[in-house]
């Protein structure tokens, strides 16, 4: 086989990455190996959050879980307010890292005893979210034990750091119902 200076990158040269042409093979794969082998990094609420940082590292002093409550879901379906989870300052959580997507969720506490659906946004509100279409859906069920031992996965796009994150919530059938939880990240250099 004859070696052109494209075919060379395929097995004879380094490429440049998430650093190079966006959308380009070797730009999916270094997102897809990042994704799947970057370290994690764990959040919960922070308990004073300032205009800008919402969200405190697991650990810190000042670290609680977020909460989500669902709206009033006992006749037509409700979802919740959308709640704040990170603010512009949040990320990047690592230095010289430049995107971050949402990958796990750590449900801790559950008001009801019925399927939630969750909504987790990036924009400059939730509803700007859902306008925007950058948003990301998931269902968890919760039973009569009301315990939870692994995490939840979150299938996110990628995001620029420094983006707003938003949560809400539905509980099917309940007048309420509260969802505590802490949540995972992957970060990014490109």
């Amino acid at each position: 086989m004859a070696y052109t200076s494209e075919t060379n990158k395929i097995d004879k040269e380094a490429v440049d990455g998430l650093l190079g042409v966006s959308n380009s093979l070797a730009y999916k794969v270094h997102e897809i190996e990042k994704h799947l082998h970057s370290a994690g990094t764990w959040f919960g609420a922070k308990d004073t959050p300032t205009a800008t940082v919402f969200a405190a590292r697991i650990g810190e002093s000042d670290c609680d879980t977020f909460r989500i409550d669902g709206g009033d879901s006992s006749g037509t379906p409700t979802w919740g307010a959308w709640v704040q989870i990170f603010g512009a300052d949040d990320t990047p959580a690592r230095a010289d890292q430049t995107h971050y997507d949402p990958h796990l969720m750590l449900i801790t506490a559950a008001e009801q005893e019925v399927p939630y659906f969750i909504q987790f946004g990036r924009g400059a509100s939730g509803t700007a979210a859902l306008a925007a279409g950058t948003y990301t859906e998931l269902c968890i069920g919760v039973d009569a034990t009301k315990k939870f031992k692994a995490e939840t996965p979150i299938q996110t796009g990628r995001a620029p750091a420094g983006s707003l994150l938003w949560a809400r919530c539905l509980a099917t059938g309940s007048n309420t119902g509260t969802l505590d939880f802490y949540l995972g990240i992957h970060e990014y250099s490109g």
